[in-house]
């Protein structure tokens, strides 16, 4: 456990490490991890405010989590419950105050809330004390609501929250809350961007990008973890990873409307312009300052590259879209990369893009169903994508399954 001095040092520092974490979804669960960890707590949860609903989005559970095999992730359904006194988090929400419950299952009757225990019934878990802050801006606006489960000795039982726990989540919420206040402005510039996209693609929808960031960088994750990658790079990537990943298709906003907007498939003159939107989206990356540059340029550019060397753009000179010439073939078209050529990154994300694109509906088609989409990904192995990558996904097939389940049911806001 940490001392008192561990643990103010700790928040002092904390701000200078969130205000690192640009993607609200990895930012909220550094928020979380954060938390536990300066209260020893065992689980945590964060819910957003969504008009008017707190929307259960983010949590995490060392105890759950312990059951798991190693390198495996929870997986929870997402809801939401109305602002209002009757729950805990409700209570916080409406009236922007700290409540410290000692045992959620002996609340005095005369309080106007209620502990929810569908989540235990569901789970077998049992929760017992619980800090519940609210994420309250300067404007006393409120983001959501901050919820930190049972705290543990150093002999690891469970114990209740103390005063001294109360006051130091609640520097840590005050602190925390600035820098969800700015992954929220990220999303929201983002969220600009692909409206942008999405006035030329109607395809390009926020559960779109949302899918294939969240994908990749849960596919990332693993691989990452096999290859012995360290904590720190592996948290860098992620956040730069998923943003990128999201903007994975910009250059389709120089592509004409009469074609991505075309409801059926493209003739051949047609697609290959249509292929043009990899070295497009690359070149708005190309003037390479920050290692989000770097890899935002790598995914735009490769990220409809296949394994065995038959994708594009292939090799070519991106400012000016031409193959290199070593690389030219006889027709005069770039020799496609192949095999480990193709950045890491790019052949992450092309495995999340097609896996997605398969399994939504567009324009021109139905979405396919699971079983067809997994068999044309399986079948894709070492042709059009790193079987290593193939391999890696079905690993996290439960993972992909609850990302994607998340966001069919959001709406571009």
């Amino acid at each position: 456990m940490l001392s008192e001095k561990e643990k103010l040092d700790s928040i002092i520092t904390l701000g200078i490490e969130l205000n690192k974490v640009n993607d609200q979804d990895l930012l909220m669960e550094r928020v979380l991890t954060e938390a536990r960890r300066v209260v020893n707590a065992d689980a945590g949860s964060i819910y957003l405010k969504e008009n008017n609903r707190l929307k259960f989005t983010y949590t995490q559970n060392e105890t759950l989590q312990k059951k798991l095999q190693k390198g495996k992730k929870l997986v929870y359904s997402t809801y939401s419950i109305p602002i209002d006194k009757t729950s805990i988090a409700g209570y916080v929400a409406i009236t922007g105050k700290t409540l410290t419950v000692s045992d959620v299952y002996n609340i005095s009757s005369e309080e106007p809330y209620k502990f929810r225990e569908e989540f235990d019934q569901k789970t077998g878990y049992i929760t017992k004390s619980a800090i519940t802050l609210p994420l309250q801006t300067s404007r006393n606006n409120i983001l959501g609501i901050l919820q930190i489960i049972n705290p543990r000795s150093e002999s690891n039982d469970i114990i209740t929250f103390t005063k001294e726990d109360e006051k130091m989540m609640q520097h840590f919420a005050s602190i925390a809350v600035i820098a969800v206040e700015r992954a929220l402005m990220t999303r929201a510039i983002f969220l600009r961007t692909i409206r942008m996209t999405q006035l030329h693609d109607p395809q390009e929808t926020w559960d779109h990008v949302n899918r294939v960031g969240a994908y990749s960088v849960e596919i990332y994750e693993q691989w990452a973890y096999k290859h012995n990658i360290s904590p720190k790079e592996i948290n860098k990537n992620r956040d730069l990873l998923r943003m990128a990943a999201m903007l994975h298709d910009v250059g389709k906003i120089a592509i004409s409307d009469l074609i991505l907007k075309k409801p059926g498939r493209f003739n051949y003159d047609e697609y290959e312009i249509m292929k043009q939107h990899t070295v497009l989206g690359a070149q708005i990356f190309m003037n390479i300052q920050s290692d989000f540059d770097e890899i935002a340029y790598q995914v735009a550019l490769n990220h409809h590259e296949r394994w065995d060397g038959t994708g594009y753009p292939g090799h070519i000179d991106v400012f000016t879209g031409e193959p290199l010439e070593r690389y030219r073939r006889s027709d005069g078209k770039a020799m496609g990369k192949k095999g480990t050529e193709i950045p890491l990154f790019g052949r992450i994300v092309a495995i999340a893009d097609v896996y997605d694109a398969l399994s939504s509906e567009r324009i021109y088609k139905q979405a396919w169903s699971e079983s067809k989409t997994l068999k044309t990904i399986q079948n894709g192995s070492n042709n059009q994508f790193d079987p290593e990558i193939v391999e890696i996904f079905f690993s996290c097939l439960n993972q992909i399954k609850a990302i994607q389940n998340r966001y069919s049911i959001e709406q571009l806001r």
